[in-house]
């Protein structure tokens, strides 16, 4: 049963980090539903190391274009550099991953906050998807390192369980003058760095845990949510260049409605 379990929180991983639905509101609210207790291994440590296998997935995805813009970038100015602009947006996340996480950790565990946070993300999604997106040409080099240091400030956002690490850089970005397109790219690249530091971390601080069961588990939870993401990835680029969030929008207030909804009946 725990390797149907894992596969089923790969799966949800899978489905939802690089949507702007939050992936770790899914796997809190899943956990609740399954009966599993996050606290505790495998699922603690699965929750945050499925990340890799995601991550994995933007990382082959883009192979090509992170090597030429790594390796061979058309502009030799420093400022223009992608590394540069991930550097520099990866200080606030940090500072804002010291300050806070110890403080939101214990959201984890509370349905209604994760509810809360999926409609009123759902509102200003729609509102700065109506107010600020502009069809332009644009590419990533036109970010500037203000607005890299101004997304990764604004992604400190979803630590909050609900939020959506991908929902907030995105419509951040869309907030800050950016096209959807750019702001999705920008988005997944600094995934990377944000999620294969938060997944080490969690590897590290529960290492003497993976027993070879353990390891299992999140080793066939992470594989599922690799081959999930490189669908959703390739099918979330195409959409982000022709469509609205609304749907994603409408999917997040049903979801915390329904979510408010069970947590006062099953409280009863």
């Amino acid at each position: 049963m725990e390797l149907v379990h894992a596969i089923i929180l790969g799966l949800i991983e899978g489905l939802s980090e690089f949507l702007p639905i939050s992936s770790t509101g899914h796997l809190i609210l899943a956990e609740w539903l399954l009966g599993i207790s996050g606290e505790v291994s495998p699922w603690r440590v699965l929750l945050w190391v499925s990340q890799f296998g995601a991550i994995l997935a933007v990382i082959l995805y883009f192979w090509r274009d992170l090597w030429r813009r790594t390796f061979r970038p058309r502009d030799r100015d420093w400022r223009r550099h992608i590394l540069t602009k991930l550097v520099v947006a990866m200080v606030p996340t940090i500072a804002g991953g010291l300050l806070l996480k110890g403080f939101l950790d214990p959201l984890e565990n509370m349905p209604v906050a994760v509810a809360a946070a999926l409609i009123v993300g759902a509102v200003l999604m729609e509102l700065i998807d109506r107010r600020y997106r502009r069809e332009r040409p644009q590419e990533l080099e036109d970010v500037t390192l203000r607005q890299a240091f101004l997304i990764g400030l604004i992604q400190c956002i979803s630590m909050w369980p609900g939020v959506s690490r991908a929902g907030a850089s995105i419509l951040g970005g869309m907030a800050l003058g950016l096209t959807p397109r750019v702001a999705t790219e920008f988005s997944f690249y600094l995934a990377i760095p944000t999620m294969l530091g938060a997944a080490a971390k969690t590897l590290w601080k529960y290492r003497h845990d993976l027993t070879p069961d353990v390891a299992a588990i999140v080793v066939i939870g992470s594989g599922t949510a690799f081959l999930v993401a490189l669908v959703v990835v390739a099918a979330f680029m195409g959409y982000v260049r022709r469509y609205r969030f609304t749907p994603f929008a409408i999917y997040r207030v049903v979801l915390g409605v329904a979510v408010l909804i069970g947590y006062f009946i099953a409280g009863r």
